[in-house]
Formats: structure tokens, C-alpha cells, sequence
């Protein structure tokens, strides 16, 4: 019935009865049982035919509730098809059951499933959204909820419940047994989660407000996050970034429950490139494509990965899918827009017919191995039968302790472990170098003559040392066309903006340090050069905040946003805030490390010579309890643990200090060299 109101809602009740096989009074007692559980609502009809009196208008949660019982019709049918194969054949089809298979009764170019209801649904939805309690969801939760409602996350059908929730973190499976690594959850903050309860449904929209789906929440939680980060990263060491994002960023209660789609999130950039799985699907049966090998990538290609992804395909006799990630990546990364125009530079050094490329809206977490099957997963709902797992496949660098927090061929084991549950193949990814004396690549493993060739790699920090110094980068490494792309957006860092940022104690001389170093620069000349003192900030952009960790927090993300647009712009940011704690400090390098070099320098003066130099009183007062949270004295400072300079300003000069900061910035190649 709810299939059929969701079809023709202005029907009238005799034609929905006829087309349901029912009788009036048999519809209307269904009619009445769904309103009652909140799937349906009936509205008066104006007009002049008496019969005709009402209409029909599905909920978001009868929308859910569609879904589900159009699942559990699929899983009987498959169930009736497994006991038809038995009986007539006397064995079972070989098939797994439904629950325990990630898309169930379909081949790689069949449609499948999406969480969007029909257009009129949509905007009769949208509509009764007004009422709704609303969630603005961040740009993580964004590229989560887009792979949710096209199918890409299959067999999701919304936000994880508590159940499924411990069952993937613990297990790697839901609770009905499917497979499934990752925990997908909306977090949200304690404030907003002390309006919901369960039974009840929100408005999810974008950041400028535009309503994309409801969540009929089933579920309310608090996780254990240091369980979920041992079990599903590895380590609750938050050198990791989304161990650290887990911690420092995500909201500590998490809502549950099935997405009713309302359309998808807009995107202006590169839109003949991104596919929905059911469009690669349709694209792939268009063109006659059975097998299709996709290569993930979140960085340029280069020779070496044209000449990798050629041979995989040509090994699976398959046809290729560059199948770039283009949502959130790691902190630090080439921006997605100069890597796409990168990657459409190599699609013609393919043979013509062969390769296509299409962008995944997907939000990374580095998380290795588990990230290595999750990717798996995706790509098999984008209809891809094979996938190239790399070395430290998804692997976020290292940790605390200087040390690679997944084992080179962790991830490769963990797919080949599930490989045949998920469908799909794995192809190891086999290291490319370049053997000089053939002039050709070939993989490592496979040159029999290592010791009487010369063998030429350059590995990615190398690629970026020259990339930052304006150095050759030889055409048997790189294409011309992607090196101009990457010099296009990565010019020399001496020509690149970037932000010094001074942090310590009240009066350890971070300002007129910060002052000095400005003149300096100023008088050097090249690039505009801009001071964001703590106090001037605080004057002019945060005037309202107050001294909670709350205000501290956002004065300090502030400061970091103007400093990152300066840094993007080409200009150099000079911040002296005193910036007491390390989470914030580390988001800001984040903001700004996408557009330029981030210089922390920590002043180091001790909290006594501090108090020595307070020439308005403010510690006196401190002390006496008459300035709450004050830095040092009733609110901690937690002192940078690795910052690029540390500046000890008891013994030395203000000069001397400014001088150590521009030799530290001209070691950096932030400024040419006298």
C-alpha cells in the first residue's frame, strides 16, 4: 500500500483499492493503521467530486519504512528461489543468504537501491521540513550522506543504530551479519542531542541550509570513542587524523536511524565527472563493459601509475576506472580540484575506449586495512569486479612514536581475507620503478638484473622538495602537462604565503617579537604582509568573546580562518595569540597547511619571568582570583610538543629573536636567501 500511495497519492480510495486487490473497507483499515504509526497522512481535497475527498501524502518515515519491507520481500524471495534451486537440483544454489551478502540477486551492472523517494514525494517533504527540527551537517557528514542515499554504501540504509555500531567496530559487521568495516554515524552535539528523542524525525541540510534528507531517528548514543578508535583505527593515538578528528572535532552523541533522500548535495565543480553508482552502472552496460578494475587514488598520477594502472587492466583483461576521491582526504593533500585537472591530463595516454574516470564524493578516514575493505565495498556498489589495493594501502604516515601505524601489506591481507564475501577481486599493487637502461617501467619484484641496471625512483617527499624549490622534475617521472599543473597551483615556497604563529604565555613577548619580525619582512618586501596580535583581534574580530575555553576556541579558529585566507592569497600572516591549547592549535596548522607552510614558534618564557614583566597587573590580579581562567595561573597551557622554532627570550634580544625566526623561514625556503 505504501508503494502505491507513493506512486499515485491524488488516486482516489476506490481506484488505490482496485489497484491493491482489496476491498474499501480493507484499504481504510490500513489506512488508519498507518496513520496512527505516523507512515501516512491524509489531507482534505477541495473539488466537486464527493468521492474523491482526500489525499495522501507518504511521511519520511513511512518513506523508511518502504524500503525496508521492500528488503525484506527481496530476502523471501531469495529464500524461496535458494529452496526451488534444492529441490529441483538437490543442491543448494552456493549463493550466501541475503543477510550476510552486500548486494543480494544482482550482477555488477544491475541497478541498485537508493534511499531517494519519487520527485513528488520530494517536495511534499520538503514542505512539511519547515516543522522539522533541523541538523546543519558538516562537510564529513555531507559526503557520508551522499554515498548513503545513491547506494554507494549499500547495504546502509541510514545512520548506524548502537547494535550495528558495536557489531562494526567490534567485528566488522552489522547486525544481521553483513559485512561492513567502517562506522558511518552522525554526530552531534550534546545541545542539539537534548532536543531529539527516538521515534522522532530531523531535517538534515547542507551548510547553507538547503534540506537534502530526513533522519527518522531510532537510536540515541553515547560511543566509547577510545574503543572505537583501538578497534577501527588501531590506535588511540591521535597523531592520527581521524583519531584526532574522533576526539577534537566530532560531536560526543551519536543519532541512529533510516534516511529517507530528498536530493542529492549540489556540486558546481566537475559535474559531467561525478556518477552515482547506478550511472557508472548504466555506463557500463551502455558501452559493454563486464569486467572493470578501479584504481583509488587521492593523489596526482604520475608514469609510474599510468604504467601500474595499464598493466592491472591489461593482467584482468579489463577495462579501467580512475576512481579518484574528491571529498575529504588528509589534512595536507594537493586540493582536488588541481588533481582532477591532473588526472584528465593522463586519461589520453590511455588507448582510446578503454579507460573513463569518475569522482567519489567520499570523506577518507586513513584507516589502512579496514579503509582498504571499505573501499573495496564502494567500489563493488559502483559495479567494479576488480580493485587495486596499494602498499599501506589508505595508511595515514606515523604515529607519536615516529613508526608507520599499518604494517606495508596489512591492508592487502585484510581484502584478500574477505575477498570472496565482498564479490570483488583484489590486485596487489606492485611498485614501479624505472630501469634506465630500457627506458621503460617495470615492477621491482620482476627485474631479474637489478645489480647490472640503474634502477630511478623519486619518491613523494622528494617530488615535493623539488615541487618547493623549483627544481627539475625529469619527463621519465612525471608528465609535462600534470608537472605545469602542479606548478600552476604549488609555485616555489619562497614565492608561496604562509603564516608564522607565535604562542606562549602572557607577556613572554610574543608581540613585540611578532612586530619585529614583521618589519623585517616588510623591509624585505615581495609579498604583503599582515599582523594578527592577539589583543588587536580581540579588539576588532572577537569583541563579544569572552575567556572560556569555548570563546578562547573560537577567537583562536578566527584568527586561524583570516590567517589562511592570507596565506591562500599569497600574503604572509603574522599571529601572536596565546593560543593555550594544542587541539585548537592543531586545527588551525590544518585550515592552513591546504594553502601554504604553517611556522608554530613558541615562545618559551617561564610563567615567573612572565610575571616579573606584567606591567599592567593582570597576573597580580590572577592570583588574587580576580581574573577567572587566566593562562598559566587557573586555566593549564599545554606547550607545543613539536613546533618548527622555540624561541627562550630571558637571556636574549628582541633582534636576536626576530633574527632567529627569518633564518628558520629562509631554512624552510619560506624566503630567499640574502
Amino acid at each position: 500500500m505504501l508503494r502505491q500511495l507513493d506512486l499515485a497519492p491524488e488516486a482516489s480510495q476506490r481506484s488505490t483499492a482496485t489497484a491493491l486487490g482489496i476491498s474499501l473497507g480493507r484499504l481504510n483499515a490500513l489506512l488508519r493503521a498507518t496513520v496512527e504509526a505516523g507512515l501516512v497522512t491524509i489531507g482534505e481535497r477541495a473539488g466537486p467530486d464527493k468521492r474523491h475527498r482526500f489525499s495522501y501524502s507518504i511521511t519520511s518515515r513511512g518513506a523508511a519504512e518502504q524500503l525496508r519491507l521492500r528488503d525484506k520481500f527481496l530476502s523471501r524471495k531469495f529464500a524461496e528461489y535458494d529452496a526451488l534451486h534444492a529441490e529441483l537440483t538437490g543442491t543448494s544454489s552456493g549463493l550466501n543468504p541475503f543477510q550476510h551478502r552486500t548486494n543480494p540477486m544482482q550482477n555488477n551492472l544491475a541497478p541498485i537501491s537508493e534511499l531517494y523517494v519519487s520527485y513528488e514525494s520530494s517536495q511534499k517533504l520538503k514542505v512539511e521540513a519547515a516543522d522539522l527540527v533541523s541538523w546543519d551537517l558538516t562537510p564529513r557528514q555531507i559526503c557520508d550522506l551522499e554515498l548513503l542515499m545513491n547506494g554507494g554504501f549499500s547495504p546502509l540504509k541510514g545512520f548506524l543504530s548502537e547494535e550495528d555500531y558495536n557489531g562494526v567496530v567490534e567485528n566488522m559487521r552489522l547486525a544481521d551479519g553483513s559485512l561492513w568495516p567502517m562506522p558511518i554515524t552522525l554526530d552531534v552535539s550534546q545541545g542539539f542531542a537534548d532536543k531529539i528523542e527516538p521515534g522522532q524525525d530531523i531535517a538534515l541540510r547542507d551548510q547553507e541550509g538547503v534540506i537534502l534528507a530526513i533522519l527518522s531517528v531510532d537510536d540515541k548514543f553515547l560511543p566509547n570513542k577510545a574503543r572505537e578508535a583501538e578497534k577501527v583505527f588501531g590506535s588511540d593515538d591521535e597523531a592520527h587524523p581521524a583519531v584526532n578528528y574522533l576526539h577534537n572535532v566530532a560531536g560526543p552523541v551519536y543519532l541512529g536511524g533510516p534516511i529517507t533522500g530528498i536530493q542529492q548535495p549540489v556540486h558546481y565543480d566537475f559535474r559531467a565527472r561525478r556518477d552515482t553508482p547506478n550511472e557508472l552502472r548504466a555506463y557500463f552496460r551502455k558501452l559493454g563493459w563486464r569486467k572493470i578494475v578501479a584504481f583509488q587514488t587521492r593523489n596526482p598520477l604520475h608514469r609510474a601509475h599510468q604504467e601500474l594502472t595499464f598493466r592491472a587492466a591489461k593482467e584482468c583483461q579489463a577495462n579501467l576506472l580512475i576512481h579518484p576521491v574528491v571529498g575529504m582526504t588528509k589534512p595536507g593533500d594537493v586540493d582536488h580540484f588541481t588533481r582532477v585537472r591532473c588526472y584528465e591530463a593522463v586519461l589520453d595516454k590511455y588507448p582510446a575506449a578503454t579507460t573513463t574516470m569518475s569522482l567519489l564524493p567520499l570523506a577518507m578516514r586513513m584507516a589502512g586495512p579496514r579503509e582498504a575493505v571499505w573501499h573495496g565495498l564502494i567500489r563493488k556498489n559502483h559495479g567494479v569486479t576488480h580493485f587495486i589495493v596499494g602498499r599501506d594501502h589508505a595508511g595515514p604516515g606515523k604515529n607519536s612514536a615516529g613508526e608507520d601505524f599499518y604494517g606495508p601489506y596489512d591492508a592487502q591481507d585484510l581484502f584478500r581475507e574477505h575477498e570472496a564475501e565482498m564479490g570483488i577481486e583484489m590486485v596487489p599493487f606492485k611498485h614501479m620503478v624505472f630501469v634506465q637502461e630500457r627506458a621503460q617501467y617495470e615492477p621491482i619484484d620482476e627485474i631479474a638484473d637489478k645489480d647490472k641496471v640503474t634502477i630511478l625512483n623519486i619518491s613523494g617527499t622528494e617530488l615535493r622538495r623539488r615541487l618547493a624549490e623549483g627544481l627539475e622534475i625529469p619527463d621519465w617521472f612525471s608528465f609535462k602537462d600534470v608537472v605545469k599543473e602542479l606548478r600552476r597551483t604549488k609555485p616555489p615556497r619562497s614565492k608561496q604565503g604562509f603564516t608564522v604563529f607565535f604562542t606562549g604565555f602572557s607577556g613572554s613577548g610574543k608581540s613585540t617579537i611578532a612586530n619585529a619580525l614583521m618589519v623585517k619582512l616588510m623591509e624585505m618586501g615581495g609579498r604583503p604582509t599582515t599582523l594578527l596580535d592577539g589583543d588587536i583581534v580581540r579588539k576588532n574580530l572577537s569583541s563579544e568573546l569572552g575567556f572560556s575555553k569555548e570563546h578562547r576556541d573560537l577567537n583562536i579558529r578566527r584568527i586561524g580562518y583570516v590567517a589562511s585566507e592570507i596565506t591562500k592569497n599569497g600574503g604572509i600572516a603574522i599571529c601572536a595569540p596565546i593560543a593555550p591549547y594544542a587541539t585548537t592549535r592543531r586545527a588551525v596548522r590544518e585550515d592552513i597547511e591546504q594553502y601554504g607552510a604553517f611556522v608554530e614558534v613558541h615562545v618559551a618564557t617561564s610563567i615567573e619571568e612572565c610575571e616579573k614583566r606584567d606591567r599592567k597587573g593582570l597576573y597580580k590580579l590572577a592570583r588574587e582570583g580576580k581574573i577567572k581562567e587566566f593562562t598559566g595561573i587557573s586555566d593549564p597551557y599545554d606547550v607545543p610538543a613539536n613546533p618548527e622554532l622555540s624561541l627562550d627570550t630571558e637571556t636574549v634580544d628582541v633582534d636576536y629573536c626576530a633574527q632567529q625566526v627569518l633564518l628558520k623561514l629562509e631554512s624552510m625556503g619560506l624566503i630567499a636567501g640574502s
